[in-house]
């Protein structure tokens, strides 16, 4: 069943493809030591998989167990199960946000999640990169409280890292985008100029935009913010020397004390915000 790829090969064939594309399509920005890059992020991937070997069997089992005990809302209503996977997708990624906007605010959270934002040459493989500890508090609570107030299951899931996943890499892609995809699509859905808005270094920028799928969720909440893709400067400004963006730097530094630098545009208006030029 589709459902039931293994995602790591997911993770290959996407990241093959769009490695390809950002070699033959226009870029949004040049920068050198491809390769270098993507192999220091794909240790994130291979650190996240050793832990994840443990820690989505407990996922797993913890999401059974409440399933079998009938938790959750849709245990409580008749609803068709393609339905139900259907909204299982919406449900994940509205606790999803709420997970990611307090990896934002809660600073203990932060020094974990900002190892992600911390990519001053963002690309495709900036999808794997990620703190492995962080899954704990995203993949394994964020996803087991979803199930226990809905009433998902595995295949739930599933589908929701599906879908999720092409996007996210897409979303982090160095590839050029048109504007009206903004106007239209942006309405509702993440695209890729609108995720991309969440890794300016401007902190008013960082803190917004947290949406993976439904960028409605940012625009209900008042979290929305746009700007132009070409203005954007990536990374986090306390993170731009060349040695901290090594991986075993990384991998230490949730446990460094680093000060958040602030940058100089905080007091842009909510008009220059969301007005999309073009």
């Amino acid at each position: 069943m589709l459902l039931e790829i293994n995602i790591n090969y997911i993770f290959v064939i996407l990241m093959a493809v769009f490695f390809s594309a950002e070699q033959f399509f226009a870029r949004q920005f040049s920068f050198g030591q491809r390769p270098r890059h993507m192999f220091n992020n794909i240790l994130f991937q291979v650190s996240l998989f050793v832990i994840n070997i443990f820690w989505s069997v407990v996922v797993v089992f913890m999401i059974e167990e409440l399933n079998s005990r009938k938790i959750g809302l849709f245990f409580m209503v008749n609803v068709d199960y393609w339905i139900k996977l259907v909204l299982g997708v919406v449900f994940l990624d509205f606790v999803s946000y709420w997970f990611h906007r307090a990896a934002h605010l809660i600073p203990v959270l932060w020094r974990f999640h900002r190892v992600h934002h911390s990519d001053a040459s963002m690309d495709a493989s900036t999808f794997f990169r990620g703190h492995p500890l962080e899954s704990i508090f995203w993949f394994g609570m964020g996803n087991v409280v979803t199930v226990a107030i809905f009433g998902l299951d595995t295949y739930a899931l599933g589908l929701y890292f599906l879908v999720l996943t092409p996007l996210l890499f897409l979303e982090h892609s160095n590839l050029k985008f048109p504007k009206w995809l903004d106007r239209t699509f942006g309405i509702i859905f993440t695209t890729p100029n609108i995720h991309k808005i969440h890794h300016d270094q401007d902190q008013h920028y960082t803190d917004s935009n947290f949406a993976d799928i439904f960028i409605l969720w940012d625009r209900i909440f008042g979290t929305y913010t746009y700007k132009p893709p070409e203005d954007i400067v990536y990374g986090l400004k306390e993170f731009e020397d060349e040695r901290k963006q090594g991986f075993w730097y990384q991998m230490i530094c949730p446990f460094l004390n680093i000060s958040r630098t602030k940058t100089s545009n905080m007091e842009t208006t909510n008009a220059e915000l969301t007005k999309i030029d073009g």
